[in-house]
Parts: C-alpha cells; structure tokens; sequence
C-alpha cells in the first residue's frame, strides 16, 4: 500500500470519529448513544465533532471513579484493538497521528535520528503506567493524562472556545500549560516525524505490547532479503525492520515495504509465498 493510500484511509477515519460537524459551529459535545463506544485512536471526547470515547480517557474515569469497578469494557476493546492491528491503529486510525503527519509535510528543516532518540521512547510508558494507571487509581475523580498532557484534549478545548463563550471565559493557567505542551508538539512534529507518538503517547504503548502477536503485522521472508539496508533507512521510526521485525515501535506505515528493492517484506496476516516455496507437484513442466 501507498502513502497516498494510507493517507487516505487516515483522513477517513479521522472524519468519521469526528463526524458530528454542527459540533463545531454550535460549540456543543456530543453526548448521544454512541459516545458510549470507545474509538480505538487518541481522539478527545471533548472534541466538539466526536462521536465516542477516547480509551484513555474512558480507562482513567474508570479507575479514578470513586467506587472501583474493573473497566471490563475499556480493556476488553484495547485488548480486541491490539491483538487484531498492534500498532496499525497508529499508522491508520489515530487522528492525532495523521495531524503530526501533516504538519510534518510542510518543508522545514528534519532531523530524525539522534542520539537520545531511543531512551526518550521510554517517557511514554512511565506516562502510562504513572497517569493513566497508578495516580488515576490513587487520586479519585482525576483523569490525570487527561488533564494534564493530552495534546488531543488542548485541541478540542480550543475547538470548544471558538464557538463556547462559557468555555473560553473560565480557560485559565491549566489550560495556558496545556497549549504550550500542544505548541511544543506540532513545532516538533515539523521536525521529527510523529514526536508524540514515538516518545509521549501512551496509548500507542499499550498497542506496541501487542506487535509481535498481532493479527496484522509485519513478515519477512529471508531468502529474499540481502541485508541492504535500505527498510532500515527508510524507517521514520527509527528501527530496524529486519532485526527488529515488528518492534513495539512498528507503525505499519509501510516505508519499509517500499524502499525493499526485493520485495522481503510485507504486511499482513500471514508471510507471503515465494516461488522457492511451491511445492515441486506445481512446478512448471519441463519439457526438456
């Protein structure tokens, strides 16, 4: 698959989780039948147009409710999520990702790999473990990511301020912080390709867990490859694709699909077939 075709696919996805379009005009959330279905993208349940539940979000009011009940529902879509796509969802379905993705096509200077690329990857899973799990279990009525970090969250509250005069009057420092985080971020994202996503997000921490037992992952075949190089140079994610085939950082974008001049890779349910591996009963007749 193309860029043009997952880019595709990313802008449909983000238009119909946020599909509530006089939101946007009236200033006013949805809060009909379906904001009880979690979306399986980082996608605000404040935004104006979103018609569901962020699983992060949804995962912290249940933990930080003040009479505890396991979140049954949440886990099991996360789990449902994860084990069918890993970190396809990223790659395809998070609205935030594809907003990092379109900044990051405005020319500007790009630097992608560096030095402290790798141990910064490692914020994102103390984000999760600290405010979307433990602190939201300790202090009580508290989504703490929520509050405090989600870029996502920013964007639906400025979306809301537009059209809301009752928001944008009692928007304050938490929100000033906010956006500076939110400001950071896309600066970066002109930068780095998908900075949150590689060192802040914690729901694509949650997903990476299940890349390499994922439904749809990434296959190599090894009689093909000639070890070039060239996946690895053309990952923006930093990875090597054949020593660290479907590493918890694996997208699914596909770059490295593309770059590969023998075709070693794919991305799929199964590995595909090569010629050495027909069997002999369907081999062509030789007449000789």
């Amino acid at each position: 698959m193309d860029n043009r075709k997952r880019f595709s696919i990313q802008a449909v996805a983000a238009l119909l989780q946020n599909a509530n379009f006089k939101g946007f005009f009236s200033g006013k959330i949805y809060s009909g039948p379906l904001k009880q279905i979690c979306v399986p993208g980082l996608n605000c349940y404040s935004c104006p147009g979103a018609l569901g539940a962020c699983p992060l979000g949804s995962l912290q009011n249940s933990l930080s409710a003040l009479k505890f009940r396991f979140p049954y529902y949440v886990v099991g879509m996360l789990l449902f999520f994860g084990a069918f796509l890993g970190r396809a969802v990223c790659g395809f379905l998070c609205p935030f990702g594809w907003i990092q993705e379109l900044i990051h096509r405005i020319p500007f200077f790009k630097r992608n790999r560096f030095r402290a690329d790798r141990p910064l990857r490692n914020i994102k899973y103390i984000i999760l473990a600290l405010l979307v799990i433990i602190l939201p279990l300790t202090v009580k009525l508290t989504p703490l990511f929520c509050k405090y970090l989600c870029p996502a969250g920013t964007s639906a509250g400025i979306l809301l301020a537009v059209n809301n005069t009752l928001v944008s009057s009692r928007l304050g420092f938490l929100f000033t912080w906010k956006a500076v985080i939110l400001g950071i971020i896309l600066v970066a994202s002109l930068i780095i390709w998908r900075p949150f996503c590689k060192y802040l997000c914690p729901l694509g921490a949650i997903y990476g867990l299940f890349n390499r037992f994922s439904l749809i992952r990434m296959h190599i075949d090894p009689e093909r490859c000639i070890s070039c190089g060239s996946c690895s140079a053309a990952c923006r994610m930093n990875i090597d694709p054949v020593r660290e085939i479907n590493h918890a950082e694996c997208i699914r974008c596909g770059d490295c699909v593309r770059a590969c001049p023998c075709s070693a890779l794919n991305l799929g349910m199964r590995q595909k077939r090569t010629q050495t591996e027909i069997s002999p009963d369907h081999a062509p007749f030789d007449a000789r």
